[in-house]
C-alpha cells in the first residue's frame, strides 16, 4: 500500500490480474535401451545423431533404440532423452575399465586410480600419457587418449589434456578434483599410497637428472653407443653420430642427436623408426614409434637402454637403471601388471537389459523410472520390450510399467510389434492376447519398417516403427500443431525403404476399425503413416478418446494449464482470484483457437472456461479448492472421404445446393 505521508498525487501499481500461460512442448520423445557407453540410468538430452555418437557410442547392432533414434531424427525429432540401461551375469559383467599408476616403474606406490566415465568395453580404448615437464617441480602433466581400438593399429579419436597437476588435495590443481571436474572420459580417484608429494610415474624411458654434464661431457658422446631394446625386440646398437668439439653444448642439442642414432639403429622397425626423444627439463624422455613394420607396437612395451661393451655412453646419460624403463602409455583395462602400471577391472559391456533393467526402481530413479527426474518429456519409445529373445512376460511387465510412467507424466507411449508379426491374422491375436496394452495414452502401428543398416551394408534392417513414428509426430506438432493427425499422404516415412508387409486396403479396412495403425505403401507418395487412432480408438469401445491428435491435445492443454495457474495457489479463494484464472486460462484457450486447435466459427463454440461460485462451492473453499472447468473442441481427423455420384439428365438444369 502506498504511504500517503503528505498532501499530494501518489502512484499506485495494481496488478491487472492477467497471468501469460504458454504451451508445453509436445514432441520430446524419450528412449530407453541398451547402449555400449555413457551414463547408466541418467536421463541425457539429446539434440541430434551427434550428441547420440559422441556419448552414447551411435549404431550399435545390440541397440534397437540406436536404430530408433536414428529414425525420430531423420522423421523430424529435434530432441529426446535417452536413458541406457544393462543387465549383466557372471560371464557379461557390465563393469568399469581401469588401471592404477604408481609412482616409479619398479614398484612404488599405488598414487592415482584412473577409471572410464562409464561402464563398457569402451574404455578398454582409453590410453593414459603422463610426463613430468612442467613449470614447477612435482608436478605433472597428463593426457587421456581414445583410440577406435584396443589394437597397434588402433587410430586415436580425441583427447583431453591436463596440465600441471598435483595430488595434493588441498591445491587448486589437484588431479582429482580438476580431472573429475572436466573430463568425459576418466573419472580418478587418489591411490592408497598417495602423498602430498607423489606423482605417478612419467610414461616412456626417462633419463635420470643430467642438469650436471658439462661441455666436455657433452663432446665426449660423439660416435659413442648405447644399447637398445624395444619391447621383445632384439638390442641393438645405435652409434650417435660425430660433431666437432663445442659442437655439442647443451641437452637440447643432444635429443636430436640421440633420436637419429636409434632411429638408424633398426631400418626395418616401425618401433625404433619411430622413436622420439625428448628434452624434458633436465632429462630425457624417450617413446617408441606407432605404426606399422616388422613389430606391432604395443603401448605397455618398454624401451630398455644398457651400455654397449666397453662404451659407458648409456651410464652417463643416466639411462640404465630399470626404474627408468616405463611402459609408452597406460591403457585401461590390461589383465596383468606391468611396470608402474596395476591392473584393476576390465571394462565389460554386460548383456542387453532385461525387464528388471528396464523398468527400474522408483526408489533409487533406475530404469525408465530415471525419467520422472526428467521434467518434461511427451513420447515414450522403448524398442527392446519386443525385441527378439525377449520373453513375453518381460513384454508385458515393460509395457504395464510404461503406460503407469506415461500416465503419471502426461506422456504418450509408442508400442512395438515383434518381428515376424507380419500377417493380419496374426497381428489381431497379438493384440487380442494383450488387450491390457490398450490405453488412451498409446498407440500401436503395424508393420514394421525397414531401413538400410550402415552396420550391415547393403543389406536392410527391419526395426521397431516407434522411432519413426516419433519423429513424425514431432514434426507434425512443429508444421501444424499437436492437434493434427499425425497421418495422411503427406507423411511419409523418410528412410524407410520398404515395410515388412504390404496391405491392401481390404486389410487395412480390417485393422482400422481394431485401433491397429496401419502403414501403408502408395505409389507417387511411398511409405506412409495411414492411421491416428490411440489405442482405445477400436470402434466398438466407443471411447473420446479415440485419436492420437484429440488425445495428445488434450494432455497439452492439462500439462500447459496445470503450469500456468501455479501461481493461484494460496491465493484468496474468492471471485477476484477466480477471474484472473478466467481471465489467464481464456486467453490461453483463444491464442490456441486462433492458430486454429479447434473446432468451431468463434470462440464460444470452440472452447469455455468455468471458474465461479458454480465451479467452487462454499464447501469447496472451506477445503481449499479451486474448481476450474475447461472444455474444447478438438478436430477430428477425416478418416472417411465419401464421394456420391450421380447421373443427371442432359437436358435438365444443374442441381445445386
Amino acid at each position: 500500500m502506498v504511504q500517503l505521508n503528505h498532501p499530494g498525487v501518489y502512484i499506485q501499481e495494481v496488478p491487472s490480474g492477467a497471468y501469460t500461460i504458454g504451451s508445453v512442448g509436445t514432441s520430446v520423445a524419450a528412449f530407453v535401451d541398451f547402449f555400449r557407453e555413457g551414463p547408466l540410468n541418467e536421463p541425457v538430452e539429446v539434440f541430434g545423431m551427434a550428441d547420440v555418437d559422441r556419448i552414447f557410442g551411435g549404431l550399435d547392432e545390440r541397440s534397437e533404440g540406436s536404430y530408433a533414434l536414428v529414425q525420430y531424427f531423420l522423421n523430424g525429432g529435434d530432441s529426446a532423452f535417452v536413458v541406457r540401461v544393462a543387465s549383466a551375469d557372471v560371464s557379461h559383467p557390465l563393469s568399469l575399465a581401469g588401471v592404477i599408476l604408481k609412482a616409479d616403474a619398479e614398484g612404488g606406490a599405488d598414487v592415482l586410480d584412473i577409471r572410464a566415465a562409464s561402464e563398457g568395453s569402451w574404455g578398454n580404448n582409453l590410453r593414459v600419457d603422463v610426463e613430468h615437464g612442467t613449470r614447477s617441480a612435482g608436478l605433472f602433466n597428463l593426457t587421456v587418449t581414445r583410440y577406435d581400438g584396443p589394437t597397434a593399429k588402433a587410430k586415436p579419436l580425441g583427447s583431453e589434456r591436463y596440465l600441471d597437476l598435483t595430488l595434493d588435495s588441498t591445491a587448486p590443481r589437484c588431479a582429482v578434483k580438476v580431472i573429475n571436474d572436466q573430463s568425459k572420459l576418466i573419472k580418478v580417484a587418489a591411490g592408497a599410497g598417495v602423498t602430498a608429494t607423489s606423482r605417478p610415474a612419467a610414461t616412456g624411458t626417462v633419463s635420470g637428472d643430467l642438469a650436471a654434464l658439462s661441455i666436455a661431457d657433452f663432446n665426449g658422446f660423439s660416435g659413442k653407443k648405447i644399447s637398445v631394446a624395444i619391447g621383445s625386440l632384439s638390442a641393438v646398437d645405435a652409434q650417435l653420430g660425430t660433431w666437432a668439439a663445442g659442437t655439442i653444448t647443451k641437452l637440447a642439442q643432444l635429443g636430436p642427436k640421440l633420436e637419429a642414432a636409434i632411429r638408424a639403429a633398426k631400418a626395418d622397425s616401425a618401433s625404433y623408426t619411430g622413436v622420439t626423444v625428448e628434452v624434458v627439463g633436465t632429462r630425457l624422455r624417450l617413446l617408441s614409434g606407432k605404426g606399422k613394420g616388422t613389430t606391432t607396437f604395443s603401448p605397455t612395451e618398454s624401451i630398455t637402454i644398457a651400455n654397449a661393451g666397453a662404451d659407458t655412453t648409456a651410464t652417463a646419460l643416466s639411462l640404465v637403471t630399470p626404474a627408468h624403463a616405463n611402459v609408452q602409455q597406460y591403457p585401461l583395462g590390461l589383465t596383468a601388471d606391468v611396470k608402474a602400471l596395476r591392473k584393476t577391472t576390465v571394462g565389460g559391456d554386460g548383456l542387453p537389459p532385461d525387464a528388471t533393467a528396464i523398468i527400474g526402481d522408483p526408489a533409487t530413479f533406475t530404469g525408465m523410472q530415471a525419467l520422472e527426474r526428467v521434467d518434461l518429456f511427451n513420447i515414450l519409445s522403448i524398442p527392446r520390450a519386443v525385441a527378439d529373445g525377449v520373453p513375453d512376460t518381460q513384454t508385458r511387465a515393460i509395457y504395464s510399467a510404461a503406460l503407469a510412467l506415461v500416465e503419471r507424466k502426461r506422456a504418450f507411449l509408442l508400442i512395438d510389434i515383434p518381428a515376424g508379426k507380419n500377417g493380419v491374422q496374426e497381428i489381431k491375436n497379438w493384440l487380442e492376447e494383450h488387450s491390457e496394452f490398450r490405453h488412451k495414452n498409446s498407440a500401436v502401428y503395424f508393420p514394421r519398417v525397414q531401413i538400410p543398416d550402415p552396420l550391415n551394408a547393403p543389406r536392410l534392417r527391419s526395426v521397431a516403427s516407434s522411432g519413426t513414428l516419433a519423429g513424425i509426430y514431432a514434426r507434425t506438432d512443429r508444421q501444424q500443431g499437436v492437434w493434427k493427425a499425425p497421418a495422411g499422404v503427406e507423411v511419409a516415412l523418410d528412410g524407410v525403404v520398404q515395410l515388412d508387409a504390404q496391405l491392401s486396403d481390404a486389410e487395412s479396412g480390417v485393422l482400422n476399425p481394431l485401433a491397429i495403425n496401419c502403414l501403408r505403401t502408395f505409389a507417387v507418395y511411398g511409405n506412409v503413416a495411414w492411421g491416428a487412432r490411440t489405442l482405445v480408438g477400436a470402434d466398438q469401445m466407443g471411447s473420446e478418446w479415440k485419436y492420437v491428435n484429440v488425445r495428445r491435445l488434450a494432455l497439452m492443454l492439462e500439462a500447459s494449464v496445470l503450469r500456468g495457474t501455479t501461481w493461484a495457489v494460496f491465493e484468496p479463494n474468492d471471485e477476484p482470484l477466480w477471474a484472473s484464472i478466467r481471465l489467464s486460462v481464456g486467453a490461453y484457450m483463444n491464442s490456441l483457437f486462433l492458430q486454429g486447435a479447434f473446432q468451431g466459427g468463434s470462440p464460444q463454440y470452440a472452447y469455455f472456461v468455468k471458474c465461479d461460485g458454480e465451479t467452487t462451492s462454499q464447501n469447496d473453499r472451506n477445503q481449499g479448492i479451486v474448481n476450474i472447468q475447461v472444455g474444447f473442441a478438438p478436430w477430428k481427423p477425416a478418416e472417411f472421404i465419401v464421394i456420391r455420384v450421380q447421373q443427371i439428365a442432359g437436358a435438365s438444369p444443374p442441381i445445386t445446393g
